[in-house]
């Protein structure tokens, strides 16, 4: 059952639109430059809705599942109907319903607010906004998960004394994740003409470039890989990929996320807690914590288009914020060795 929340790739594949939301997803594309995995959730939360929405007002049989609710007639005459009280309703729905969490509620409200703003403000294909007043649930601030010290170093072992034919590939993988800190996007679409001695350009949100150097660590990885992958017979349309599948096809999303949760199960890692962003914060976190890094060079390594966004990578534990009181010049402050 479809659950409303996260999207995969092979769901998105076979999810059926309708023809102003495919406007849409276009306009976040090439007007607003969103990242495909932004346009494709924001796509899966609009269809959530308006399956809500037809099952809501009985315009399917009742007992229709919800994930078979056709949704390709929905059109502009439909959505001119929609209330805020409707999108409440949704939002209500998926908690009760669906047990969702408010920041997976406030992923749908972001989504909302969006198309709605979207078919009045842009297209005027609406005679009013529902989603205009519509309020976002809470969410605390909750601090990124990643691995310690101990736990990269553990991990990049497993990676490197594993008895894989990929070993090669996947040690470089890990490597550049938790050396600089890249999405998973970034390092799929990584040619070999995008490094350049000792840097190496991507390609980050909102089809921005930039450049990433890369450490002693990394140019090691790199070039015990690129030493495998000349072994390697490579399809022509996949010849710049840096990394390459066992088919000699650019790596896709799926089999980097696969690769990364089997190197961490091999390390004894929760895989539970751990994925492959968790590698990003934990890059950003160890450069930060021991690198001494300044925020705004971390918010230019990590493609970040807000320092504040940046922040939530600059906690820090209980030893270093007792260390820091400590480290108060007033902290040895004795008022009774001033009196005579």
């Amino acid at each position: 059952m479809i659950k409303c929340n996260k999207i995969n790739n092979a769901e998105m594949k076979t999810l059926q639109t309708f023809p102003i939301l495919d406007q849409y997803s276009n306009y976040m594309l090439a007007a607003l430059g969103r990242s495909e995995l932004t346009v494709k959730e924001y796509s899966y939360d609009i269809i959530c809705f308006a399956r809500f929405y037809m099952q809501d007002h009985g315009l399917v049989p009742t007992d229709t599942p919800f994930e078979e609710i056709d949704v390709s007639h929905v059109g502009i005459d439909m959505l001119n109907k929609v209330t805020t009280d409707d999108l409440l309703a949704f939002i209500i729905w998926l908690s009760r319903n669906r047990k969702q969490s408010n920041a997976a509620r406030a992923r749908h409200v972001a989504s909302l607010r969006s198309f709605f703003k979207y078919l009045y403000n842009k297209k005027h294909l609406i005679d009013q906004n529902p989603a205009y007043d519509l309020e976002s649930p809470k969410i605390g601030k909750r601090l990124p998960k990643y691995l310690t010290l101990d736990q990269s170093r553990e991990l990049l072992e497993t990676a490197y004394n594993s008895p894989h034919d990929s070993n090669e590939r996947d040690y470089c993988m890990l490597t550049l994740f938790l050396n600089c800190g890249m999405r998973l996007a970034e390092l799929r679409g990584i040619d070999t003409d995008d490094i350049h001695d000792t840097t190496l350009t991507v390609i980050g949100k909102g089809n921005k470039e930039r450049t990433i150097y890369l450490n002693e660590a990394c140019l090691t990885a790199i070039s015990d890989w690129m030493e495998k992958r000349a072994t390697m017979k490579i399809k022509p349309e996949a010849a710049k990929a840096l990394f390459i599948s066992k088919r000699g096809t650019r790596i896709s999303d799926d089999m980097i996320q696969i690769t990364i949760k089997r190197l961490l199960a091999e390390a004894g890692i929760d895989t539970r807690v751990y994925s492959v962003h968790k590698l990003r914060h934990t890059a950003a976190t160890l450069m930060y914590k021991y690198g001494q890094v300044d925020i705004r060079n971390l918010q230019m390594i990590l493609g970040h288009q807000s320092v504040s966004t940046t922040q939530i990578y600059t906690h820090v534990d209980e030893s270093q914020l007792q260390s820091a009181i400590e480290s108060n010049p007033l902290a040895n402050f004795d008022p009774d060795k001033g009196k005579k």
